[in-house]
């Protein structure tokens, strides 16, 4: 039964994925919004779903979770640029304009440093929180400024009615969530039923597969060559989670913080977003090549943290 699990929240992950990616598509050309602010909003924020879901039981867990809550969203944004564009640049090379994106790397690059700042004296306060969703405030609202008054593409795709597009991007939300759900768990017993550490599962199973929406979700428009939506999800889901998820999570429960968030993993963090922001602007994409040194970078973080 638990592989039998595994396979089918694979596929219903599969699945949702395929279905946001394109319900998304259609609306973004419905209201003339460009691909890649679909992909930073709606594509980015609701595959933070699991981390939303996981940060806040862990605050009101009894007794209470905080290294969960910190080190999930923390993992995530790693995981996030390192792993997630690193595989869906082997698919297919991906065009990241810097000139569209600066708002937005810089949005997400200012996110890691208050962050970290915030995490240095070993609380993320509920005044913390309500200065994230500010923060996050100020984002929704340039996004949308700047990825508007898009004209529609000549090969736009027709679902039927208006509604259908919506539909498709909330099944597939739903899908995700769902999805990543089955597999975490299945994938944890079954990690478990083979003698590996509860320390590897966690820097592994558990870190990973909140961020298994955004890996779908990244893949997928990959494939369909849909590179905008691609790289909007990342850095849209990277703001979300620390903006949005530890915002609304510091002002439900004050989050005690470990040392080693801010002595060792917000490097980590910090680097990815930063090295992107280069990549963007010298490069102006991630060649296949690049795909494959941001994967060894993360197997480097993860044997550097085991």
């Amino acid at each position: 039964m638990t592989y039998f699990l595994f396979l089918v929240g694979l596929v219903i992950l599969v699945a949702g994925g395929e279905f946001l990616v394109r319900g998304a598509s259609s609306i973004a050309r419905a209201f003339h919004l460009s691909p890649l602010l679909i992909g930073l909003t709606i594509v980015g924020f609701g595959t933070s779903a699991p981390e939303l879901i996981v940060s806040v039981q862990a605050a009101l867990a009894t007794p209470p979770a905080p290294g969960i809550a910190i080190g999930n969203v923390i993992g995530s944004n790693i995981s996030n640029v390192l792993l997630i564009l690193g595989v869906s640049a082997l698919i297919a090379p991906l065009i990241i304009p810097g000139r569209k994106l600066w708002r937005d790397l810089a949005f997400m690059i200012a996110a890691t440093a208050a962050i970290w700042v915030m995490l240095l004296d070993g609380q993320v306060t509920r005044l913390d929180g309500a200065i994230l969703l500010v923060g996050l405030v100020a984002f929704l609202t340039t996004a949308f400024i700047a990825g508007s008054g898009h004209p529609p593409e000549g090969d736009t795709e027709t679902f039927g009615p208006n509604w259908k597009p919506w539909v498709m991007t909330g099944a597939g939300l739903v899908g995700l969530v769902i999805g990543a759900r089955f597999l975490v768990d299945s994938a944890t017993t079954i990690a478990r039923d083979f003698g590996i550490s509860e320390a590897v599962i966690g820097l592994t199973i558990v870190a990973v597969g909140t961020s298994l929406p955004e890996m779908a979700t990244s893949v997928i428009a990959a494939f369909r060559k849909h590179t905008e939506i691609s790289v909007g999800n990342i850095i849209g889901s990277n703001i979300f989670n620390l903006f949005g998820i530890l915002g609304i999570t510091a002002l439900i429960a004050p989050i005690p913080a470990e040392a080693r968030f801010a002595a060792i993993d917000m490097w980590w963090v910090a680097a990815s977003s930063v090295g992107l922001a280069i990549v963007a602007f010298v490069v102006g994409g991630l060649p296949r090549i690049a795909g494959a040194g941001l994967l060894a970078a993360y197997g480097a973080y993860l044997w550097f943290i085991g």
